[in-house]
């Protein structure tokens, strides 16, 4: 075990020798970047209320959304870079369905958007693969709480702003990997480890997921 770990180690080593990241020191690059999003909001794992007098629980699901944007990036050297990015960002909280007694709740979720501002430091482990670390910041642009009542054959849908309820500034922790094909193409995927709360008075923070595809230009 000891001799394979040794040879595994060895292996590492020489490929971080001889691996180059595809561009040169000293060189800048745009790349326009589209993706999804799975999202959260921690501490908000389950949703408490009442309907008609009685007491529901509806448990979260997964959050589904979207992102867009652009990021330039500077190579310093072989292995470093650092990239600045904005765009828009869907994300949010979502619970499943509940019903009670003649009426059903469907559609429950808080629709969050932002427009991110990450700053993140590449280090390129061999030739197109990158891990990533640094800082967002990030502004909200809107926030709303909405579900669907339906009783009988009616429906009813809420769409209630929530904005001054929330915190409009958003700092987080960003990580994650990406891979530059020889095309030029690149897939990303971060996870964005939110620091700062939501909502005002409660204890809870975004949570995301990210993967993009974008196109790399060289300038």
């Amino acid at each position: 075990m000891k001799k394979l770990f040794l040879v595994a180690a060895m292996t590492v080593a020489a490929l971080s020798v001889s691996a180059q990241s595809k561009v040169k020191p000293g060189t800048w690059s745009i790349q326009p970047k589209a993706g999804v999003t799975i999202t959260s909001v921690t501490g908000l794992d389950e949703f408490d209320g009442f309907m008609n007098d009685v007491a529901v629980k509806s448990e979260s699901q997964v959050n589904v959304g979207a992102t867009i944007g652009a990021e330039a990036e500077y190579q310093i050297n072989d292995r470093f870079s650092v990239a600045a990015g904005v765009g828009y960002i869907m994300q949010g909280k979502q619970w499943d369905d509940y019903k009670v007694p003649g009426t059903e709740i469907k559609d429950l979720k808080i629709d969050l958007g932002y427009i991110n501002v990450p700053i993140v430091a590449n280090y390129y482990i061999f030739k197109g693969l990158a891990v990533k670390a640094g800082v967002q910041f990030a502004f909200m642009t809107n926030a709303k709480y909405k579900y669907t009542v339906k009783t009988g054959n009616t429906e009813t849908t809420q769409d209630i702003d929530i904005k001054d309820n929330c915190k409009t500034f958003d700092f987080s922790i960003p990580v994650g990997v990406s891979y530059e094909f020889d095309n030029h193409i690149v897939i990303d995927a971060r996870y964005n480890i939110g620091v700062t709360k939501v909502l005002d008075g409660a204890t809870n923070h975004n949570s995301v997921l990210l993967a993009t595809v974008g196109y790399k230009f060289r300038l």
